[in-house]
């Protein structure tokens, strides 16, 4: 039982004591891409985030994926994460965006009305 099932009062809600510096925020999930090989980096995360939606049965979209730069490991993610110092976040939209992208030029510029 806690206090306030043994006193039958309201659980009161008091401000942290402290304060760390980018938890519980994306003050960071923009990859830092001069100092990551972006390739490596953006690769690792669509394996990861494709093997997570053909394993899953959940029904939420992935927020993203985290990756370990100095490791091939990494996490999908549904919700804005907190990054440990050598992790980068790479956007469920980015890695999407990266999918439907054009590599032939010529495709690209057709697509702009040239």
């Amino acid at each position: 039982m806690g206090s306030s099932d043994a006193s039958g009062g309201p659980i009161s809600v008091s401000p942290p004591s402290f304060v760390i510096a980018g938890a519980g925020g994306n003050a960071s999930l923009t990859p830092r891409w001069d100092r990551v090989d972006s390739r490596r980096l953006i690769a690792l995360a669509r394996s990861i985030y494709f093997q997570h939606l053909s394993e899953s049965t959940h029904s939420l979209e992935p927020y993203g994926v985290v990756v370990n730069i100095h490791l091939t490991e990494g996490r999908v993610v549904l919700n804005a994460p907190t990054l440990l110092p050598d992790e980068q976040f790479i956007s469920a939209e980015l890695i999407s965006r990266r999918l439907r992208r054009p590599r032939n030029p010529k495709e690209r510029l057709r697509g702009q009305g040239s």
